[in-house]
């Protein structure tokens, strides 16, 4: 389902309130994919090394890791990590996956990857309603230049899930377009 924001509501929304709505974005992307085929979630289309499975799993990975570098709370993986089955490399969050290394991310169940993906963005979505607006503003890593915000960590998070989701939609079509 995707949400519509009208020009009224922008205008009474504040960050806040932009940045939760925003969380739900690639979870509804995600719900909206096609009933895929375990070969269609592990398809490697165009020779590509990232998988359906391998996006949707890295999307939830990055979200949660992320989140729980910002909060001190346990990954939600922990839940989740028997139902994968993926053994060390579900540990990782893929960043910087061999083409072989991606290749063991194979999951059979799309509803597992959108469970999880929804789980790790409904948690960022309560963090961030928790929030002041003040502290959107406070510098959490000082390891960049220049050095990185709360509210821009949480952006770069959400963003990273958008991107993930949009791949593996435009996959998702490749793989599922009528002939």
């Amino acid at each position: 389902m995707t949400r519509v924001m009208t020009k009224s509501t922008m205008d009474h929304m504040n960050s806040i309130e932009i940045l939760s709505d925003l969380t739900q974005r690639p979870v509804d992307a995600a719900k909206g994919l096609p009933n895929l085929t375990a070969d269609q979630l592990n398809a490697h289309t165009g020779d590509h090394p990232n998988s359906i499975a391998w996006l949707l799993w890295h999307s939830g990975r990055e979200v949660d890791a992320q989140l729980a570098d910002l909060t001190g709370d346990e990954q939600r993986w922990e839940s989740f990590r028997t139902s994968f089955n993926l053994g060390d490399i579900g540990d990782s969050v893929g960043l910087g996956h061999t083409p072989a290394q991606a290749a063991e991310v194979a999951v059979d169940d799309q509803q597992l990857l959108v469970d999880y993906l929804e789980a790790t963005l409904t948690a960022v979505g309560r963090y961030v309603s928790q929030l002041s607006e003040d502290a959107l503003g406070e510098v959490i890593d000082e390891n960049w230049t220049p050095p990185v915000t709360r509210g821009v960590r949480l952006i770069s998070i959400i963003d990273d899930a958008i991107q993930h989701v949009g791949q593996a939609a435009y996959a998702a079509g490749a793989l599922t377009k009528p002939s």
